[in-house]
């Protein structure tokens, strides 16, 4: 007994062991027994065993793969434990550097407090900011504020609204309080005041929506008056109401419409932000925004989608009317740039409120490479290796800081995925989070599970950790799609991956886990970094490279930037790891300043084009002088030669004119045609409307309704199709099971059998001349509608990313945008005077919306039954809203135990919690179906109430001008 009490006592000292402490003990043990193994331990009466808990698959195909990965943990039973390589601190660095917990223990100066400095605080008069806001923003963590967030909300105008502001702050540095503070002044300081917040994903839009509706929790209208001075106070009085602060998100398959008066403050992607604002231009609602706040501005000289945000603030610049503009980035290097272009004030730090040591790991060495100096000299040592022997005797050699021992294990051969797997196994041991960025999805998982088996074993972890793993794992189970197999593996000793191939639920559940300390290790792909905030204390690079291609300066500073974010760490590390033939390369982009951005409306012709035509749909410009104007508010005008514009400019709008889009006439006035504004209305590109402009007007001569092929080949996108390449043989499978409806559309779009059978031997469908293009494009969207029709026959997700061979998260992606696609279909058949049209593709998109049939669309506006749980729901009697509304949420209980999938067998104690779970969750789903009720019904029962109310009033009147009658006939 006293030996496993011993060996337990050994195992978690071994687990909370310092870095300080194992390096120590590298020189104090004897070499054969540096690597420690982990013995797993069957732990009886624990909540659920192994073989149901930790390793059971989620479904029967899950089964089958995991028979053919031999990583895979098999019928309960744990993989083979691998050792990480030690860490050493080299011999000759110790006096010079200290045996530091990798400089976790340092003491850096800290900031000042608001007793320092009044202006510190937001609750300062200076700011006059209602005082229910500060207590959000305390109650969130923000107490003070930093020194230069301090100067640049002070900047000359910004507080009053007068002035625009650019600034650049590091990434964790707090620039997004500064917009946040300047944005909620201008809605709080006018009631009818809008604002619109834009962000380049989904993902941060999502994320800041949550964010702000915290802050302005609780402040109405009423709290407006509650100000510092009693002479603001009267003046607030007046006009104080019930009113709250509406924060709305807007994106490509969000299920709220863009509308300009549902909202205060709109967090929006940049093409909703755009759409928005063309809105409120064409309507004259404009009058009301008062703040744009532009995030990631470098992104304006993107190609792709970028240089919407120049059109944006391009276009508010011309109005009459002031619209703070405030624009912020963390790579920005020309500001001078974009404050002249803004006409505004700017600001520049490099304060990080948590420092980050940076290092190059090369060849199982381990360099600082902080400063410019120690980066070249590391070029010049590693490189004098290839140079003769006089030569490398002359060259001043910088010494590694640590050194990372090659692996016994063949897995971990190769010495760049040796490094990271122990980078990760340091920190992580040490009870810290990791950050580990890989260049592919297929790398992700493959780092995930190899860091997973070097980390403690599930058993070996403490047991509240255990708990809360054991019920992430649970709410990974509780999803539509199922557990991955691989999470499975690896969430049990506290590692997950994060990349665009789980869905969005899978994500948001691995994000939070990690937020929360119950994961210690994320993998993600290079696009996290920009895409959601996820700190890290230590954040490694298994290589530098996106794909096959380096990622640029801007994109290297973002991932470290994740490193050591303020109240989770006292400071952050980064780790390169590089290989020999990237060695020069790497080290170039670690020294590579960041490129400065320019306007891009003029490396393709199509964007000066598409900026033309907007502002003449939308009125903007009308005239040869208003659009000089536009175009000389443009940032192309302050980085190009004025001749090369002007040149453009007349060429694109010969162009429009013969597309048929404006018109002008013999006094150069200029005017959108009815095809003209419907593509603005829809948020296309000129090129893109013309194709959609022809399909619809050849479906109107021949519109299939039989069936919802035609419908659901009209929802999928034209000009970003998801990067999903079509497999022939799943398309000609497909194509042979179509029934008559399915093989007319075929037929009616020039899709051919007999090329989809070419192309399934071989084939290849050529994409050189505009008619092939287009040829092509219809293939590539008729084979997304046919995943679009199993969705909207309630197929789940992941059964549509098997039977198709794509992730799962590709699948959910593609349905969204095709909800914002479909959503600009829509309004382009109204603005086309298409009523018929418009009518049938709304009901396909309500479809695509529940990813159900027609007979569960009103089950599903209902919270938390979408697709097969409305199905569920329907079967055990549940066919309306109303039955919904009122039944007892313990009544609904039954028909979600149901809807769970793969639902494992439980111990008493267990079972409990799991059905107080879905008890809360049957609460939510009734008050919801509660609301929309009231919602459709309300209306309805107070015309009924009026009419019973006008009919009793007739009655009576009838009865009195009786009893009148018979008296004077009396």
């Amino acid at each position: 007994m006293a030996n496993n009490v011993n060996s337990n006592t050994t195992r978690l000292r071994i687990w909370h062991t310092t870095t300080l402490e194992s390096a120590a003990q590298v020189h104090q043990q004897p070499q054969p027994q540096q690597q420690q193994t982990y013995q797993t331990t069957v732990v009886a009466g624990r909540k659920r065993t192994v073989n149901e808990s930790l390793f059971s698959a989620a479904s029967d195909q899950q089964d089958e793969a995991n028979k053919k990965r031999p990583t895979h943990s098999r019928q309960g039973q744990e993989l083979p434990r691998f050792t990480a390589s030690i860490i050493a601190q080299a011999d000759d660095t110790r006096q010079s550097h200290g045996l530091s917990e990798y400089s976790q223990r340092r003491a850096f100066p800290s900031t000042p407090t608001s007793t320092v400095d009044p202006l510190l605080s937001l609750s300062h008069h200076r700011y006059d900011l209602p005082r229910l806001l500060v207590a959000n923003f305390a109650a969130l963590g923000i107490k003070t504020i930093y020194p230069w967030q301090k100067k640049c909300l002070l900047g000359p105008g910004l507080l009053e609204g007068e002035k625009n502001l650019v600034y650049s702050a590091p990434t964790g540095g707090g620039k997004s309080l500064v917009a946040d503070v300047l944005m909620l002044k201008r809605v709080l300081d006018d009631r009818d005041a809008k604002a619109i917040l834009v962000l380049p994903y989904v993902a941060l839009v999502q994320e800041k929506v949550r964010w702000l509706r915290n802050v302005v929790a609780g402040i109405s209208r009423e709290d407006l008056g509650q100000r510092q001075h009693p002479e603001e106070q009267k003046l607030w009085a007046r006009r104080a109401d019930k009113d709250t602060i509406r924060v709305v998100g807007f994106f490509g398959g969000s299920k709220i419409k863009a509308t300009w008066a549902d909202f205060d403050i709109a967090v929006c992607t940049i093409e909703k932000a755009n759409s928005l604002v063309n809105a409120a231009i064409d309507d004259c609602s404009v009058s009301k925004l008062k703040a744009v706040v532009l995030d990631e501005c470098h992104m304006i000289d993107d190609g792709y989608r970028g240089y919407l945000l120049e059109l944006v603030a391009t276009k508010l610049l011309c109005l009459d009317q002031q619209v703070q503009i405030v624009a912020m980035s963390a790579t920005l290097t020309n500001i001078n740039l974009l404050r002249d272009w803004l006409r505004g004030h700017s600001y520049e730090t490099h304060y990080r409120p948590v420092p980050i040591e940076e290092h190059l790991v090369y060849d199982g060495k381990i360099y600082p490479s902080g400063t410019t100096a120690s980066l070249l000299k590391t070029l010049t040592q590693l490189d004098s290796r290839t140079q003769p022997a006089a030569h490398r005797a002359s060259v001043p050699v910088l010494q590694h800081l640590r050194s990372i021992s090659p692996s016994e294990h063949k897995e971990f051969k190769d010495p760049v995925l040796n490094a990271v797997v122990s980078l990760a196994n340091e920190t992580a041991r040490a009870g810290y989070g990791v950050l580990v960025f890989s260049s592919s999805r297929a790398g992700c998982e493959s780092d995930a599970v190899l860091i997973s088996r070097v980390l403690p074993s599930f058993h070996e972890a403490d047991p509240i950790v255990q708990e809360k793993r054991l019920d992430l794992l649970g709410d990974l189970r509780s999803l539509s799609t199922g557990i991955d197999p691989k999470l499975e593996q690896t969430v049990p000793v506290g590692v997950a991956f994060h990349h665009a191939g789980l869905t969005t639920e899978e994500r948001d559940l691995v994000a939070n886990a990690y937020d929360a300390g119950v994961l210690k290790v994320i993998v993600a792909t290079c696009s996290l970094a920009a895409g959601i905030n996820l700190p890290a204390r230590r954040v490694i690079l298994h290589n530098a490279r996106m794909g096959r291609d380096l990622v640029g300066p801007s994109m290297l500073r973002q991932m470290r930037g994740r490193a050591g974010r303020k109240g989770k760490d006292e400071v952050g590390e980064t780790y390169l790891c590089c290989r020999q033939n990237d060695l020069e390369a790497v080290v170039d982009l670690m020294h590579a300043d960041l490129p400065q951005i320019s306007s891009c409306l003029i490396s393709d012709k199509r964007r000066i084009r598409r900026a033309l035509f907007e502002v003449v749909a939308i009125r903007l410009a009308n005239s040869r002088e208003s659009l000089d104007d536009y175009v000389s508010k443009t940032m192309l005008s302050l980085s190009a030669e004025p001749t090369s514009v002007q040149q453009n400019v007349e060429e694109s709008l010969i162009e429009l004119r013969d597309m048929g889009f404006i018109t002008i006439d013999q006094f150069s006035n200029f005017e959108a045609t009815q095809l003209g504004k419907a593509i603005v209305a829809s948020s296309l590109d000129p090129e893109d409307g013309i194709f959609i402009h022809n399909e619809l007007k050849s479906a109107l001569k021949a519109f299939v309704l039989d069936g919802e092929m035609h419908v659901l080949y009209t929802f999928t996108p034209v000009h970003d199709l998801g990067g999903v390449a079509i497999s022939w043989r799943i398309f000609w499978n497909e194509m042979e099971q179509l029934d008559e409806s399915g093989l007319r559309v075929m037929t009616f779009l020039g899709l051919k059998p007999v090329i989809v059978n070419k192309m399934l031997h071989g084939g290849t469908l050529r994409e050189t001349t505009p008619e092939e293009k287009e040829t092509s494009r219809r293939y590539h969207r008729f084979y997304l509608a046919l995943q679009l029709r199993d969705l909207c026959n309630e197929v789940p997700v992941h059964r549509v990313a098997l039977k198709y061979g794509t992730p799962r998260g590709t699948v959910q992606t593609l349905a969204q945008t095709c909800q914002g696609f479909a959503a600009g279909m829509i309004k382009f058949c109204e603005s086309m005077g298409w009523g018929a049209m418009a009518a049938a593709l709304d009901h396909f998109s309500d479809r695509l919306k529940a990813g159900a049939r027609s007979d569960l669309l009103a089950l599903a506006k209902i919270t938390f039954v979408k697709s097969r749980t409305a199905r569920i729901f329907w079967d055990n009697g549940f066919k309306t809203v109303a039955a919904v509304a009122n039944a007892d949420p313990k009544e609904l209980l039954p028909v979600l135990m149901q809807a769970q999938p793969n639902k494992v067998r439980l111990e008493a104690r267990d079972e409990q919690k799991y059905t107080d779970k879905l008890l809360a969750k049957a609460k939510v789903i009734a008050d919801s179906a509660n609301r929309i009720w009231r919602m459709c019904f309300a209306p309805l029962l107070s015309c009924c109430f009026w009419r019973l109310v006008l009919l009793s009033l007739t009655l009576w009147q009838r009865s009195r001008c009786d009893r009148i009658w018979k008296r004077s006939d009396s």
